[in-house]
């Protein structure tokens, strides 16, 4: 009796930890984007806002060729960013979660998360400018006379994208990695697999759910962002987060920018139940 005694409060206060959680997803997530998809379907004020009246001119207005030109470069590079993290973060997570250092390690793939996002990205505009490190090492050792163009282009977007979110893509890799045993590598190279034949038929499947979490906490920050394209993208790189702010700021469309938003936010769910229950099926078998 004094066991269920001591149960109960003890649950009660999770219920009410749990209750806390929602209120906070529903005033912070919930309401906002229910805000956001009712503005999609008023009409524009423009002088900014929007007039509270029934319409689809919003959704309408984003079929404009140039947008979907826009959401469609948007989900390339983002797909492009994503596929080379994971590419990239596989071989460093693996020799992390076999390391005797790997907290050392580990520490050093936070790092760039203690500094300023936007301090980073000048930081990539000052080596890959026109007058930027590489450049100028180019023309010195006579490779080439004149600059090269690394930037304002869709080469430095996804460069400086794989970059910024590289470190989400190896936590998840890591921690898939770590729980594996190293044995089981050993015991296929005995039973005759090549070091090819192993990472493709032993690593891989073992870490799918790994591989399948490091994509969609790339690709979800990448489909959204904004100031990566905004410094280092030139105007055949915008994606549909400046076209969003343009939208707000330059264009007073807001009816506009919450359809985009609100097209956005079904293409990001749509991707994560697609490659979470992909995933779930696979393992199942």
């Amino acid at each position: 009796m004094s066991r269920k005694k001591h149960i109960r409060p003890l649950s009660r206060g999770y219920e009410s930890y749990g209750l806390v959680y929602l209120l906070w997803l529903a005033v912070f997530f919930l309401i906002p984007v229910i805000v956001i998809l009712t503005y999609s379907f008023f009409e524009r004020d423009y002088q900014g806002g929007v007039i509270f009246k029934f319409s689809l001119q919003g959704y309408k207005d984003i079929l404009n060729p140039n947008y979907v030109a826009v959401f469609l470069r948007t989900i390339f590079i983002s797909l492009v960013s994503s596929v080379v993290s994971i590419i990239l973060a596989i071989p460093v997570a693996y020799y992390i979660a076999f390391s005797r250092w790997k907290n050392i390690l580990l520490l050093l793939v936070i790092v760039p998360f203690w500094t300023n996002s936007l301090i980073r990205i000048y930081a990539w505009i000052f080596i890959l400018g026109n007058n930027g490190l590489v450049n100028q090492f180019l023309i010195k050792m006579g490779f080439t006379e004149s600059y090269v163009q690394f930037i304002y282009n869709n080469f430095a977007v996804v460069l400086v994208l794989v970059y910024t979110y590289l470190p989400f893509a190896i936590l998840p890799l890591y921690s898939a990695i770590e729980r594996l045993e190293k044995n089981i590598f050993v015991a296929a190279m005995d039973l005759g697999c090549t070091k090819r034949q192993v990472f493709f038929r032993v690593l891989l499947p073992n870490i799918r759910q790994g591989i399948i979490s490091a994509f969609v906490f790339v690709f979800i920050p990448a489909i959204g962002t904004y100031a990566v394209p905004e410094l280092v993208g030139g105007k055949n790189s915008r994606l549909i987060g400046n076209e969003i702010a343009r939208l707000l700021t330059t264009a007073r469309n807001w009816p506009a920018a919450a359809a985009i938003s609100s097209v956005l936010l079904a293409i990001t769910i749509i991707a994560v139940i697609v490659f979470m229950f992909g995933g779930e099926k696979r393992e199942a078998r």
